[in-house]
């Protein structure tokens, strides 16, 4: 039986993200909570690192989705990945905070090429019927690679961050490489059709009813929909990036576990993150995703409340599957609401375009988290404000109805 190629680039696009889950996004915690012990730099400057990488992906956001549109993804994966690779060997050899900061804006600069947002643009091309379903299964390979992430707090721990931070580079060069290789842009340019349906013979098609329509960038901008979903995302990311960047080193310093123990109980993130793929794969047309999006915010301010007030490790692991829990769901859920609304002509340039909402919460959630924890010398007040706000953003997704 012939296997539909987008699944194929779902497969390559999914183990994409487990490099980059396994090697960055939440493994980067346990590089930050290193750096401050050995070097003796503030929780603000290297939460400054985690906001240049988001403010440098947002930045270059609409340029790579306006790319993506006319050229396609497949030459901007391929670069992203060996970008990224070599970032990481920068990484290994620095010894300056300025340093640290040229070094991720190469991993940055990769890492924008071939993450979630470029590969769903693909995904959204070669799906329409299942696009949900393709979409959550693309999140699989990023919360598989969350759940091996002590193997990078080991290798740390073992051979050092410098040793740990070369192999990652060459790891994501060498696997990355083939797998980049499987994305091709859109099913019309290989002989195939959207969802691998045979083509409708012609009198059927003239009596079909006309297709949805969809939206130039310019004219998504005029909607409310577009601002009210990058509003609502950007919340749900102070929480994210906040909880990725610093609950390690909180559980470590706030609350008195090793370097072992904070990210094994940070693993359990990425086993809430599965569990909400695969709850995404079964409802994923089912029920109205805005809604299901606002009730994920909901979870994400219980889930952040709960860390920050943990009396025992039942409470930090609840917190850390609720959290989990509601990013696996409700991640997949953001570009399928794009392509629903907007259509497949120009949703590269509308993602890369609410890049430019959604950095808000990147940069946002890493920095008020340090900013908070300098000032008041711990985590509680900034985790607190940062759980409010996601709470407050939950009306963001019920007021985003469909444009007309």
């Amino acid at each position: 039986m012939r296997i539909f190629y987008g699944w194929r680039i779902v497969f390559a696009g999914g183990a994409l993200q487990f490099l980059l889950s396994l090697l960055l996004n939440q493994a980067f915690g346990a590089y930050v909570a290193v750096l401050i012990e050995e070097r003796g730099w503030s929780k603000t400057a290297l939460s400054g690192v985690a906001a240049l990488q988001s403010t440098e992906t947002a930045l270059l956001g609409p340029a790579l989705g306006w790319l993506a549109d006319r050229f396609g993804t497949q030459s901007l994966v391929r670069t992203g990945v060996i970008a990224f690779g070599a970032g990481f060997m920068l990484l290994s050899t620095i010894d300056t905070l300025p340093g640290f900061y040229a070094a991720f804006v190469v991993i940055a600069l990769g890492a924008g090429m071939f993450n979630n947002y470029l590969v769903s643009v693909t995904i959204i091309q070669w799906f329409e019927r299942q696009r949900a379903r393709a979409l959550s299964a693309l999140q699989f390979g990023g919360a598989l690679g969350g759940i091996f992430v002590a193997s990078v707090a080991w290798s740390i721990q073992s051979f050092g961050w410098r040793a740990t931070a070369f192999g990652s580079g060459v790891i994501a060069i060498a696997v990355g490489w083939p797998l980049a290789r499987v994305i091709r842009s859109r099913p019309e340019d290989h002989g195939e059709t959207v969802d691998g349906l045979p083509p409708a013979p012609k009198a059927a098609a003239r009596a079909e009813a006309l297709p949805p329509r969809t939206f130039t960038a310019r004219e998504a901008l005029h909607t409310s929909a577009f601002w009210l979903i990058g509003f609502g995302h950007a919340f749900s990311l102070l929480v994210v990036t906040a909880f990725n960047v610093h609950a390690i080193t909180h559980m470590k310093e706030g609350l008195g576990y090793s370097l072992a123990h904070a990210t094994l109980v940070f693993t359990l993130v990425t086993v809430g993150q599965f569990c909400g793929v695969m709850l995404g794969w079964v409802i994923g047309e089912k029920f109205e995703k805005r809604l299901v999006a606002a009730a994920c915010m909901l979870m994400h301010a219980a889930g952040l409340l709960m860390l920050t007030y943990a009396a025992g490790g039942a409470i930090l692991a609840a917190a850390a599957l609720v959290h989990g829990t509601a990013w696996g769901l409700r991640g997949p859920f953001m570009q399928a609401i794009r392509a629903d609304y907007f259509g497949r002509r120009s949703i590269g340039t509308i993602i890369g375009l609410s890049a430019l909402i959604g950095v808000l919460g990147q940069i946002g959630g890493p920095m008020i988290a340090g900013a908070f924890a300098d000032w008041t010398g711990n985590y509680r007040a900034g985790f607190t404000v940062l759980a409010l706000l996601a709470g407050v953003g939950s009306t963001f997704f019920v007021l985003a109805k469909p444009p007309r």
